[in-house]
């Protein structure tokens, strides 16, 4: 029987949401599970019997928080899961097993994420260039964080979720890693989990944190000839789509500050995994 790892992320605002997902967790047949709670800034209460807390006393940030939990579980695969997500089946995770089984190539899983009253999602849940239809099963070369499972081996390889990230973008780089390391990320669109849909709030400083995110990602994984090119590209699409003074502002803010401070661990990632990452349907410089 396989086992998962399973770290929950959560600031403590969503009590409801968070004991229904967690009860989720703890249907699961055919698997084990090894839960955490990490409160980001928060101390977790009122939780099932069973599920471990990590009180982290201030709020470290999400690539952060989940890296914190991952010390505290054991299990032949992680899963990370948000306080808002749930899984809608009591084999999710057993049919998540069967793929790593099955496919020895395959690193990380991210499910089809699915609005559980109906409303249509956003295009960016469907981790691929061409979104086409979300049922469709194929590799990843983006990432939507909230039900993500990994193998623990390829996690350590990666060097986990890029810390000071904060927030934007730290999937996106654990999915290049991943293709870095040998491994194909998969989006499993056969496999559904719940989350509403939420329209983020662009407030400025999510304008800063975007543009010093993509730069450092940029500088953390690209061969230095494709730096300019990616952040060339995905700055002007940005300049060209912001028309708010204030958020433009913050915007060219963040590129600086991703220009001028340089991000930990820089490991460019090979010649063959840019090759295998356009054969996939996305190079990375777009």
């Amino acid at each position: 029987m396989s086992s998962f790892g399973v770290v929950i992320l959560t600031m403590g605002a969503r009590p409801v949401e968070l004991r229904r997902g967690i009860e989720t967790v703890l249907s699961q047949q055919g698997v084990q599970t090894d839960i955490v709670v990490v409160g980001n800034g928060w101390v977790p209460t009122d939780l099932p019997p069973g599920v471990k807390t990590l009180a982290l006393p201030e709020n470290v940030g999400i690539p952060a928080g989940r890296n914190a939990g991952v010390h505290h579980v054991n299990g032949d695969y992680l899963f990370f899961l948000d306080d808002d997500a749930e899984l809608p089946t009591p084999d999710f995770l057993a049919r998540i097993a069967n793929i790593f089984k099955q496919r020895p190539e395959v690193g990380l899983i991210q499910p089809r994420v699915v609005d559980p009253t109906g409303v249509p999602g956003p295009s960016r849940w469907v981790p691929r260039l061409r979104v086409g239809d979300s049922r469709k099963s194929g590799p990843a070369t983006t990432l939507w964080e909230g039900a993500t499972a990994i193998r623990p081996e390829v996690f350590q390889a990666c060097g986990g979720w890029p810390e000071e990230f904060f927030y934007a973008h730290e999937g996106i780089d654990l999915v290049w890693r991943v293709w870095d390391a040998g491994f194909i990320p998969w989006y499993a669109g056969d496999i559904d989990v719940n989350h509403p849909v939420i329209n983020p709030l662009r407030h400025e400083e999510f304008y800063r944190m975007q543009a010093r995110n993509r730069v450092w990602l940029a500088r953390r994984n690209l061969p230095i000839v494709l730096e300019p090119i990616y952040v060339g590209t995905w700055s002007a699409l940005t300049l060209a789509r912001t028309r708010d003074r204030k958020s433009r502002k913050a915007f060219i803010a963040g590129l600086r500050e991703g220009m001028t401070v340089s991000p930990r661990d820089r490991t460019p990632m090979k010649w063959s995994t840019v090759w295998n990452m356009t054969k996939a349907g996305r190079p990375p410089v777009i």
